[in-house]
Protein backbone atom coordinates (compact mmCIF):
# COMPACT_ATOMS: atom_id res chain seq x y z
CA UNK A 1 0.00 0.00 0.00
CA UNK A 2 2.67 1.89 1.17
CA UNK A 3 4.58 1.85 -2.15
CA UNK A 4 1.76 2.65 -4.26
CA UNK A 5 1.01 5.90 -2.54
CA UNK A 6 4.65 6.98 -3.43
CA UNK A 7 4.39 5.57 -6.60
CA UNK A 8 1.59 7.84 -7.33
CA UNK A 9 3.02 11.06 -5.62
CA UNK A 10 6.24 9.81 -7.89
CA UNK A 11 3.95 10.01 -11.48
CA UNK A 12 2.07 13.28 -9.96
CA UNK A 13 4.80 14.84 -8.24
CA UNK A 14 7.60 14.83 -11.39
CA UNK A 15 5.67 16.33 -13.97
CA UNK A 16 3.91 18.82 -11.53
CA UNK A 17 7.48 20.10 -10.29
CA UNK A 18 8.57 20.82 -13.99
CA UNK A 19 5.44 22.42 -14.87
CA UNK A 20 5.17 24.48 -11.94
CA UNK A 21 9.15 25.21 -12.42
CA UNK A 22 8.21 26.56 -16.04
CA UNK A 23 5.23 28.56 -14.97
CA UNK A 24 6.46 30.05 -11.76
CA UNK A 25 3.77 29.05 -9.24
CA UNK A 26 4.18 29.92 -5.97
CA UNK A 27 7.77 29.36 -3.67
CA UNK A 28 5.76 28.02 -1.17
CA UNK A 29 3.68 25.50 -3.29
CA UNK A 30 7.10 24.55 -5.06
CA UNK A 31 8.87 23.81 -1.74
CA UNK A 32 6.44 21.78 -0.26
CA UNK A 33 6.00 20.30 -3.94
CA UNK A 34 9.52 19.39 -4.09
CA UNK A 35 9.80 18.76 -1.03
CA UNK A 36 7.00 15.48 -1.35
CA UNK A 37 8.72 15.03 -4.20
CA UNK A 38 12.06 14.22 -3.41
CA UNK A 39 10.73 11.84 -0.70
CA UNK A 40 8.85 9.98 -2.78
CA UNK A 41 11.64 9.70 -4.93
CA UNK A 42 13.69 8.26 -1.97
CA UNK A 43 11.12 5.51 -1.49
CA UNK A 44 12.20 3.93 -4.76
CA UNK A 45 16.20 4.72 -3.94
CA UNK A 46 15.66 3.13 -0.85
CA UNK A 47 13.61 0.02 -2.53
CA UNK A 48 16.63 -0.70 -4.47
CA UNK A 49 19.01 -0.44 -2.52
CA UNK A 50 17.26 -2.91 -0.08
CA UNK A 51 17.33 -5.27 -2.81
CA UNK A 52 20.95 -4.81 -3.65
CA UNK A 53 21.82 -5.26 -0.11
CA UNK A 54 20.25 -8.55 0.28
CA UNK A 55 22.76 -9.78 -2.58
CA UNK A 56 25.43 -7.90 -1.26
CA UNK A 57 25.29 -8.81 2.58
CA UNK A 58 24.12 -6.26 5.54
CA UNK A 59 28.16 -4.22 5.44
CA UNK A 60 27.89 -3.50 1.99
CA UNK A 61 24.15 -3.18 2.13
CA UNK A 62 24.22 -0.69 4.94
CA UNK A 63 26.88 1.50 2.99
CA UNK A 64 24.89 1.36 -0.69
CA UNK A 65 21.90 2.37 1.87
CA UNK A 66 23.86 5.46 3.27
CA UNK A 67 25.47 6.49 0.23
CA UNK A 68 22.80 6.44 -1.81
CA UNK A 69 20.58 7.93 0.59
CA UNK A 70 23.38 10.85 1.30
CA UNK A 71 23.57 11.42 -2.87
CA UNK A 72 20.51 13.38 -2.44
CA UNK A 73 21.56 15.47 0.30
CA UNK A 74 24.79 16.20 -1.15
CA UNK A 75 23.36 16.52 -4.76
CA UNK A 76 20.99 19.46 -2.31
CA UNK A 77 24.32 20.94 -0.75
CA UNK A 78 26.62 21.26 -4.13
CA UNK A 79 23.14 23.82 -5.76
CA UNK A 80 23.33 25.57 -2.54
CA UNK A 81 27.10 26.21 -2.75
CA UNK A 82 26.65 27.39 -5.88
CA UNK A 83 23.84 29.81 -5.20
CA UNK A 84 26.14 30.86 -2.07
CA UNK A 85 23.82 29.40 0.89
CA UNK A 86 27.14 27.95 2.82
CA UNK A 87 25.30 28.63 6.10
CA UNK A 88 22.19 26.34 5.39
CA UNK A 89 25.00 23.71 3.73
CA UNK A 90 26.66 23.43 7.22
CA UNK A 91 23.13 23.02 9.10
CA UNK A 92 22.17 20.66 6.08
CA UNK A 93 25.07 18.87 7.59
CA UNK A 94 24.70 19.60 11.17
CA UNK A 95 21.21 18.02 10.87
CA UNK A 96 22.30 14.88 8.60
CA UNK A 97 24.80 13.73 11.80
CA UNK A 98 21.92 14.65 14.21
CA UNK A 99 18.80 12.85 12.46
CA UNK A 100 21.11 9.73 11.36
CA UNK A 101 22.33 9.42 14.93
CA UNK A 102 19.18 10.30 17.08
CA UNK A 103 16.08 10.64 15.02
CA UNK A 104 17.25 7.27 12.10
CA UNK A 105 18.54 5.20 14.95
CA UNK A 106 16.22 6.53 17.64
CA UNK A 107 12.75 5.61 15.20
CA UNK A 108 14.70 2.07 14.38
CA UNK A 109 15.47 1.34 18.03
CA UNK A 110 11.71 2.40 18.73
CA UNK A 111 10.09 0.32 16.43
CA UNK A 112 12.02 -2.42 16.08
CA UNK A 113 11.42 -2.98 19.75
CA UNK A 114 7.93 -2.21 19.79
CA UNK A 115 7.84 -5.95 18.07
CA UNK A 116 10.98 -7.83 19.77
CA UNK A 117 11.55 -6.99 23.47
CA UNK A 118 15.65 -6.97 22.75
CA UNK A 119 17.22 -6.78 19.32
CA UNK A 120 21.11 -7.67 18.85
CA UNK A 121 23.89 -5.87 16.43
CA UNK A 122 27.19 -6.32 15.82
CA UNK A 123 29.16 -5.21 18.79
CA UNK A 124 32.22 -5.07 17.18
CA UNK A 125 30.88 -3.11 14.37
CA UNK A 126 29.61 -0.65 16.92
CA UNK A 127 32.97 -0.10 18.71
CA UNK A 128 34.95 0.74 16.19
CA UNK A 129 32.07 2.67 14.43
CA UNK A 130 32.00 4.51 18.12
CA UNK A 131 35.78 5.53 17.39
CA UNK A 132 35.53 6.23 14.30
CA UNK A 133 32.10 9.19 15.19
CA UNK A 134 34.72 10.38 18.69
CA UNK A 135 37.42 11.55 15.75
CA UNK A 136 34.99 12.74 13.05
CA UNK A 137 32.97 15.23 15.35
CA UNK A 138 34.57 15.54 18.31
CA UNK A 139 38.02 15.71 16.69
CA UNK A 140 37.84 17.01 13.18
CA UNK A 141 35.43 19.68 13.41
CA UNK A 142 35.78 20.79 16.95
CA UNK A 143 39.43 21.58 15.89
CA UNK A 144 39.21 23.73 13.34
CA UNK A 145 36.60 26.19 15.52
CA UNK A 146 39.20 26.07 17.70
CA UNK A 147 42.51 27.09 16.40
CA UNK A 148 40.73 29.73 13.71
CA UNK A 149 40.09 31.60 16.95
CA UNK A 150 43.65 33.07 15.80
CA UNK A 151 43.76 32.39 12.05
CA UNK A 152 42.93 34.64 9.46
CA UNK A 153 40.71 33.90 6.42
CA UNK A 154 42.96 32.13 4.62
CA UNK A 155 44.61 30.07 6.88
CA UNK A 156 41.29 29.29 8.34
CA UNK A 157 40.34 27.47 5.01
CA UNK A 158 44.06 26.30 4.38
CA UNK A 159 43.29 24.21 7.61
CA UNK A 160 39.97 23.17 6.42
CA UNK A 161 40.91 21.83 3.39
CA UNK A 162 44.03 20.17 5.13
CA UNK A 163 41.47 18.08 7.84
CA UNK A 164 39.38 17.29 4.87
CA UNK A 165 42.28 15.95 3.13
CA UNK A 166 42.56 13.62 5.97
CA UNK A 167 39.31 12.30 6.51
CA UNK A 168 38.33 11.35 3.14
CA UNK A 169 41.74 9.32 3.69
CA UNK A 170 40.69 7.99 6.90
CA UNK A 171 37.34 7.06 5.64
CA UNK A 172 38.76 5.42 2.76
CA UNK A 173 40.76 3.34 4.62
CA UNK A 174 38.17 2.43 7.33
CA UNK A 175 35.99 0.59 3.92
CA UNK A 176 39.12 -1.07 3.12
CA UNK A 177 39.15 -2.41 6.93
CA UNK A 178 35.97 -3.68 6.98
CA UNK A 179 35.41 -4.45 3.46
CA UNK A 180 38.52 -6.29 2.40
CA UNK A 181 41.40 -6.51 5.03
CA UNK A 182 39.31 -8.09 8.06
CA UNK A 183 35.67 -8.66 6.23
CA UNK A 184 34.01 -11.37 8.04
CA UNK A 185 37.01 -10.96 11.15
CA UNK A 186 34.11 -9.32 13.37
CA UNK A 187 30.80 -11.18 11.78
CA UNK A 188 28.33 -11.93 14.39
CA UNK A 189 26.47 -15.29 14.90
CA UNK A 190 23.05 -13.77 13.75
CA UNK A 191 24.95 -12.50 10.67
CA UNK A 192 26.80 -15.93 9.61
CA UNK A 193 23.05 -17.69 10.46
CA UNK A 194 21.15 -14.64 8.10
CA UNK A 195 18.49 -16.94 5.70
CA UNK A 196 17.91 -16.28 2.41
CA UNK A 197 15.91 -13.81 1.25
CA UNK A 198 14.55 -13.07 -2.60
CA UNK A 199 14.95 -9.51 -3.49
CA UNK A 200 12.42 -7.39 -4.73
CA UNK A 201 14.16 -6.28 -7.86
CA UNK A 202 16.94 -7.70 -9.85
CA UNK A 203 20.22 -6.34 -9.86
CA UNK A 204 19.99 -4.38 -13.14
CA UNK A 205 16.80 -3.38 -12.48
CA UNK A 206 17.86 -1.41 -9.10
CA UNK A 207 20.97 -0.05 -10.37
CA UNK A 208 18.65 1.27 -13.22
CA UNK A 209 15.91 2.89 -10.56
CA UNK A 210 18.73 4.32 -8.43
CA UNK A 211 19.90 6.25 -12.02
CA UNK A 212 16.98 7.28 -12.58
CA UNK A 213 16.06 8.42 -9.52
CA UNK A 214 18.86 10.32 -8.43
CA UNK A 215 18.98 11.92 -11.75
CA UNK A 216 15.13 13.12 -11.06
CA UNK A 217 16.20 14.40 -7.78
CA UNK A 218 19.25 16.06 -8.73
CA UNK A 219 17.32 18.67 -11.09
CA UNK A 220 14.04 19.11 -8.35
CA UNK A 221 16.99 19.68 -5.84
CA UNK A 222 18.40 22.26 -7.63
CA UNK A 223 15.10 23.93 -8.21
CA UNK A 224 14.22 23.60 -4.28
CA UNK A 225 17.59 25.60 -2.96
CA UNK A 226 16.54 28.20 -4.32
CA UNK A 227 13.15 28.20 -3.01
CA UNK A 228 14.62 28.51 0.77
CA UNK A 229 15.15 32.33 0.81
CA UNK A 230 11.53 33.28 0.05
CA UNK A 231 10.46 30.55 2.80
CA UNK A 232 12.56 31.33 5.35
CA UNK A 233 11.29 34.80 5.43
CA UNK A 234 7.60 34.30 5.14
CA UNK A 235 7.74 31.50 7.87
CA UNK A 236 10.12 33.02 9.90
CA UNK A 237 12.60 30.25 9.71
CA UNK A 238 16.56 30.59 10.21
CA UNK A 239 18.86 29.45 7.76
CA UNK A 240 20.44 27.39 10.60
CA UNK A 241 16.44 25.19 10.87
CA UNK A 242 15.87 25.11 7.45
CA UNK A 243 19.42 23.31 7.56
CA UNK A 244 19.37 21.51 10.36
CA UNK A 245 15.60 20.36 10.39
CA UNK A 246 13.74 20.87 6.95
CA UNK A 247 16.96 20.00 4.28
CA UNK A 248 18.26 17.15 6.65
CA UNK A 249 15.07 14.94 6.84
CA UNK A 250 14.29 15.67 3.20
CA UNK A 251 17.57 14.59 2.65
CA UNK A 252 17.79 11.67 4.40
CA UNK A 253 14.57 10.39 3.56
CA UNK A 254 15.56 7.07 1.87
CA UNK A 255 18.01 6.23 4.48
CA UNK A 256 15.51 6.98 7.30
CA UNK A 257 12.55 4.62 5.43
CA UNK A 258 15.08 1.72 4.86
CA UNK A 259 16.52 1.84 8.79
CA UNK A 260 13.42 1.56 10.13
CA UNK A 261 12.40 -0.95 7.58
CA UNK A 262 15.43 -2.72 8.71
CA UNK A 263 15.01 -2.70 12.03
CA UNK A 264 10.90 -3.93 11.63
CA UNK A 265 12.06 -6.53 9.92
CA UNK A 266 15.04 -7.17 13.15
CA UNK A 267 17.86 -6.89 10.48
CA UNK A 268 19.61 -4.58 13.32
CA UNK A 269 23.33 -4.56 11.51
CA UNK A 270 21.60 -3.32 8.31
CA UNK A 271 19.75 -0.83 10.28
CA UNK A 272 22.68 0.19 12.69
CA UNK A 273 24.80 0.36 10.08
CA UNK A 274 22.62 2.54 7.53
CA UNK A 275 22.04 5.17 10.61
CA UNK A 276 25.96 4.96 11.95
CA UNK A 277 27.25 4.71 8.74
CA UNK A 278 25.59 7.39 6.97
CA UNK A 279 26.35 9.42 9.81
CA UNK A 280 30.54 9.04 8.99
CA UNK A 281 29.99 8.97 5.70
CA UNK A 282 28.42 12.57 5.80
CA UNK A 283 31.20 13.47 8.38
CA UNK A 284 34.51 12.03 7.15
CA UNK A 285 33.64 11.96 3.22
CA UNK A 286 30.54 13.98 1.88
CA UNK A 287 31.41 17.31 4.22
CA UNK A 288 35.25 17.25 3.40
CA UNK A 289 34.35 16.70 -0.67
CA UNK A 290 32.16 20.05 0.03
CA UNK A 291 34.57 21.73 1.30
CA UNK A 292 37.12 20.80 -1.71
CA UNK A 293 34.17 21.73 -4.39
CA UNK A 294 33.43 24.71 -2.33
CA UNK A 295 37.11 26.38 -3.47
CA UNK A 296 35.70 26.20 -7.71
CA UNK A 297 32.41 28.36 -6.28
CA UNK A 298 32.89 32.38 -5.02
CA UNK A 299 32.19 31.75 -1.76
CA UNK A 300 34.61 29.08 -0.28
CA UNK A 301 33.23 26.68 2.95
CA UNK A 302 35.68 26.53 6.28
CA UNK A 303 35.00 23.49 8.05
CA UNK A 304 33.55 26.02 11.07
CA UNK A 305 30.46 25.08 12.71
CA UNK A 306 28.63 27.24 15.33
CA UNK A 307 29.04 26.60 19.21
CA UNK A 308 25.43 25.23 19.04
CA UNK A 309 26.30 23.39 15.82
CA UNK A 310 29.02 21.10 17.37
CA UNK A 311 27.52 21.03 20.71
CA UNK A 312 24.75 19.13 19.29
CA UNK A 313 27.02 17.43 17.20
CA UNK A 314 28.96 15.99 20.17
CA UNK A 315 25.91 15.56 22.76
CA UNK A 316 24.78 13.25 19.79
CA UNK A 317 27.69 11.27 19.43
CA UNK A 318 28.41 10.71 23.11
CA UNK A 319 24.88 9.12 23.55
CA UNK A 320 25.03 7.21 20.35
CA UNK A 321 28.02 5.79 21.73
CA UNK A 322 27.02 4.97 25.18
CA UNK A 323 23.54 3.43 24.09
CA UNK A 324 25.09 1.43 21.22
CA UNK A 325 28.22 0.09 22.57
CA UNK A 326 26.65 -2.84 24.48
CA UNK A 327 25.34 -4.18 21.05
CA UNK A 328 21.88 -3.85 21.95
CA UNK A 329 18.87 -1.61 21.50
CA UNK A 330 15.63 -1.86 23.13
CA UNK A 331 12.35 0.78 22.05
CA UNK A 332 13.13 3.24 25.37
CA UNK A 333 17.02 3.78 24.37
CA UNK A 334 15.00 4.66 21.25
CA UNK A 335 13.12 6.77 22.63
CA UNK A 336 15.92 8.58 24.83
CA UNK A 337 17.51 9.16 21.18
CA UNK A 338 14.15 10.94 19.96
CA UNK A 339 13.65 12.69 23.14
CA UNK A 340 16.83 14.39 22.44
CA UNK A 341 16.21 14.72 18.94
CA UNK A 342 13.26 17.01 19.38
CA UNK A 343 15.05 18.85 22.63
CA UNK A 344 17.41 20.30 20.09
CA UNK A 345 15.15 20.37 17.40
CA UNK A 346 13.15 23.00 19.29
CA UNK A 347 16.31 24.80 20.11
CA UNK A 348 17.00 25.34 16.58
CA UNK A 349 13.98 26.31 15.76
CA UNK A 350 13.70 29.16 18.57
CA UNK A 351 17.46 30.29 18.31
Amino acid sequence: MTNKIFMLITFIGVPLSVIGTMMHWSNIVLFLLYCITIIALSSYMGRATESLAIVAGPRIGGLLNATFGNAVELIISVFALKAGLVGVVLASLTGSVLGNLLLVAGLSFFIGGLKFKRQEFNVYDARHNSGLLMFAVIIAFVIPEVFSMNMNENKTLSLSVGISVILIVLYLAALFFKLVTHRGVYQSAAQAAHEEEEPEWGKGRAIAVLLIATIVVAYISEHLVHTFEYVGETFGWSELFIGVIIVAIVGNAAEHASAILMAFKNKMDVAVEIAIGSTLQVAMFVLPVLVLISLFFDQSMPLLFSWQELIAMVSSVLLMVVISNDGESNWFEGLTLLAAYIIMGIGFFLL
